[in-house]
């Protein structure tokens, strides 16, 4: 290391990493004395392991106290910098170590930036031993890592830092410092909003805050103009994308407006494309409101065409309009159900034909094998209702649309029911209908 490398200042993150395990905040459920780390380290022995969580959550503090609690070598790698040739030095460093009878903690940060088959690379190292594998990682371990190594490792689940975790850092910042951040209450309260549950991220925005006059305290107004607001947390392509379009979907169904209200505005500034949330509108209008409201449907589509004429920021108040429209809508999957009762119905039974009197015939042969025989107009009938059957001969009626008691299905309900009563009354008694 050189003098000038000596001498440079660290930066406060880095000089506030915890040197003890129960220093690290906001994991309790993970390392507390009856938390599953916690029970390993008491037993003096750890298995491989995937720590999935949000940046700056202490992932890399908790991998480097793991491997000094229970004295193993700690061999640290960027799998964003990292390749086959780094991974089989640290194999063979490891080999020799337990040939010395010592063990070797291989932690790789961003594990899942490896691909399948340098993943697959690890797989005999872990099973036998010869390192004990921490892999960290922000996105979901079930769709970034192969199989065979998530079955070798326990995956822990590491929280977001609460607002009191948060507090305990900037406490300790204080003490290291010898001086109080510039902030009021209210001030202090949005700083720790601000850095999202990044611990690292807060601190390095209290660091900043440090170098200001400390005579001068600022309001909130005064720390929005002094340091730069976090982006939120959103990844359009990956796990955070799917997490929040069902949150707003569910909440939709839920006919909770203000939660959709606000898991749209959090994907809008995550910075998510409208349009695909457009269309995600316009499916939720089909499947969980459908005729309870055929109104939802025009209006999600209205809301697509608006923002493609439109754009943004403009186009986006059409997609709002469209949230609330679907949030307070009355909910039904009856229709949706019907299809797929119909769908399965359709597979079951085959390749039966439509009844004879039903089938057009357009030429003398089909008339006089019956196509088209006894058919009734039903415009000519008294109630425009013929009552005839059109399932094939030999399937009973089913009834897969089932309407909801909720908005216009309400109204469907009567027409089926006064339809029903009217087929009933046919001669044929074509009335064997089968609801299961």
């Amino acid at each position: 290391m050189s003098l000038f490398e000596q001498n440079a200042p660290r930066p406060l993150a880095d000089r506030l990493r915890p040197r003890k395990l129960d220093e690290v905040v906001g994991q309790d459920h993970l390392i507390g004395p009856e938390a599953p780390i916690g029970r390993m380290l008491k037993n003096g022995q750890i298995s491989s392991m995937i720590l999935w969580g949000p940046p700056g959550c202490g992932k890399t503090t908790m991998a480097r106290l793991l491997a000094e609690d229970i004295n193993l070598a700690f061999e640290p790698l960027s799998a964003v910098f990292s390749g086959v040739a780094d991974l089989r030095k640290v194999f063979e460093a490891a080999r020799e170590r337990r040939r010395m009878g010592e063990g070797t903690l291989l932690f790789v940060d961003e594990i899942h930036r490896f691909n399948r088959a340098q993943q697959d690379g690890f797989l005999p190292y872990v099973e036998d031993g010869t390192v004990v594998l921490v892999g960290a990682t922000t996105e979901n371990p079930s769709f970034e890592l192969n199989g065979a190594l998530l079955s070798r490792c326990q995956v822990f689940v590491l929280n977001r830092l609460d607002d009191a975790a948060m507090e305990q850092l900037l406490q300790r910042a204080e003490e290291t410092m010898h001086q109080r951040l510039p902030l009021d209450a209210d001030a202090r309260a949005a700083v720790r909003a601000m850095a999202d549950g990044d611990g690292r991220y807060l601190l390095n925005m209290a660091e900043e805050l440090f170098r200001l006059p400390p005579e001068k305290i600022l309001d909130s107004a005064g720390l929005a103009k002094a340091v730069q607001k976090r982006a939120p947390l959103y990844d359009k392509a990956q796990e955070g994308h799917y997490n929040l379009i069902s949150a707003l979907h569910k909440s939709l169904r839920g006919s909770d407006t203000d939660a959709a209200l606000y898991w749209l505005a959090r994907m809008l500034a995550g910075g998510e494309d409208p349009l695909y949330i457009a269309r995600r509108l316009v499916r939720f209008a089909v499947e969980d409101i459908g005729i309870a409201d055929p109104n939802a449907l025009p209006q999600a589509i209205a809301a697509w065409d608006t923002y493609e004429r439109l754009g943004s920021p403009e186009g986006e108040l059409a997609i709002a309009h469209a949230v609330i429209y679907l949030g307070t809508a009355p909910k039904s999957n009856a229709a949706y159900t019907a299809y797929k009762e119909a769908i399965r119905a359709a597979k079951e039974t085959g390749s039966l034909m439509p009844p004879k009197h039903i089938l057009n015939a357009p030429t003398k042969l089909m008339k006089e094998i019956g196509y088209g025989k006894g058919y009734e107009y039903d415009h000519d009938t008294a109630e425009g209702f013929s009552g005839q059957n059109y399932f094939p001969e030999g399937m009973a009626r089913r009834r897969f649309y089932q309407p909801k008691e909720r908005g216009f299905e309400r109204e469907i309900i009567k027409r089926l029911e006064y339809w029903d009563r009217l087929r009933s009354k046919r001669p044929d008694g074509r009335n064997d209908e089968n609801n299961d």
